[in-house]
């Protein structure tokens, strides 16, 4: 029994590590320290914010460190070889193991900003009217399996297509590792199938991007360099170019070494308009970041324009033959329906587990 405690002792402390436990109880108590100082609450928001930060991080950090101890526990009484005890203690250990291996699922979630809310932007890609509806399909689908999943999301911008669909539509998503469950989901989408807006009806087949970032409204999270930013107000329309604003309060955003650009209208408030551009820009600088394995900002790169639409992660075909296919995990199912009304689960969990596998 005394080698099983101590190899699940260093399985777990590993396992902590790798996490980054010991971090994030520093910053748990940092902040709560911070929430006891006087004048605390004299601005409510940020005050708020803080709490939020807290109760997200005891979350995260109580069971790994009742984990840590309690092993540590059994390890100590172990050692003292009291065969009265070795009943007790054996259960202790069979608890806790069932417990690591609860809590082994935050493993999957071990990434800069796994933990982070994120940002889901659409776009139609090559199709015309077919894939401006399809971009809506997958604005429904991915709609649905937030409210299964008891998630928030919150409609940030949408540009409707000219004769059906969406052109492209951002949210976003607030759920429990909303990011690090929702990244697998980034990339081209392919449907086939007969289009609905052809005559002849036709085979179609139809492209989408999906793009996922992680929602970074800290600055000093992602420090952008305020003379890369090129800042341009207008006047906000609304559908048929019509005004809704007589004030310039819409916002575009241009990150010059990469040429990135987020422009937000959705608000009546430039500032506010503002403030949503640059949390959203740092998301997508994050997700850059993370793509091209970069240390610094200034060692990024423009996003690969020319492989947007060739490289399709997903393929979802509905017509000769049923079938949703990850090109990446290999993951099958014969039921695109499912998915297409939310069923996401099985795929993002073939996704996690293909990643884990890979390191």
């Amino acid at each position: 029994m005394e080698d099983q405690a101590q190899t699940l002792q260093k399985q777990i402390s590993q396992a902590a590590q790798s996490l980054k436990i010991a971090e994030l109880a520093t910053e748990l108590e940092r902040l709560k320290q911070a929430s006891q100082q006087t004048g605390f609450w004299s601005d409510s928001s940020a005050a708020q914010a803080t709490m939020q930060q807290i109760a997200k991080l005891e979350a995260r950090v109580a069971p790994w460190l009742e984990l840590q101890q309690g092993v540590a526990d059994v390890v100590e009484l172990v050692g003292l070889h009291d065969d009265s005890m070795q009943s007790e203690l054996d259960q202790q250990l069979q608890s806790i193991d069932t417990k690591f291996s609860a809590l082994k699922e935050d493993l999957k979630f071990a990434g800069p900003y796994d933990d982070h809310d994120a940002i889901l932007t659409l776009s139609a890609g090559a199709g015309g009217t077919d894939a401006q509806d399809w971009t809506q399909m997958l604005f429904r689908m991915y709609t649905r399996f937030f409210e299964k999943s008891g998630w928030k999301y919150t409609l940030i911008e949408e540009s409707p297509g000219e004769e059906a669909g969406l052109k492209s539509a951002t949210l976003e998503v607030s759920g429990s590792f909303a990011y690090g469950k929702l990244k697998g989901e980034h990339g081209v989408h392919r449907l086939v199938r007969l289009s609905p807006f052809n005559s002849d009806n036709l085979r179609q087949t139809s492209f989408a991007k999906v793009e996922i970032s992680p929602k970074i409204d800290k600055p000093d999270e992602v420090e952008i360099d305020e003379k890369d930013l090129k800042i341009d107000v207008y006047r906000s329309g609304g559908h048929g170019g019509q005004s809704v604003n007589t004030t310039d309060s819409a916002v575009r955003i241009t990150h010059l070494p990469t040429n990135m650009v987020v422009a937000i209208q959705n608000e009546r408030s430039q500032l506010q308009n503002r403030e949503t551009a640059m949390t959203i820009l740092r998301g997508r600088l994050a997700q850059l970041q993370l793509e091209q394995h970069a240390e610094k900002l200034g060692e990024l790169k423009g996003p690969n324009q020319s492989a947007e639409w060739g490289n399709q992660i997903r393929s979802y075909v509905l017509h000769p033959y049923k079938q949703v296919k990850d090109l990446r995990t290999r993951y099958e199912t014969s039921d695109p329906d499912a998915v297409l009304d939310g069923e996401l689960a099985p795929l993002i969990d073939a996704y996690l587990a293909f990643v884990l596998g890979k390191y």
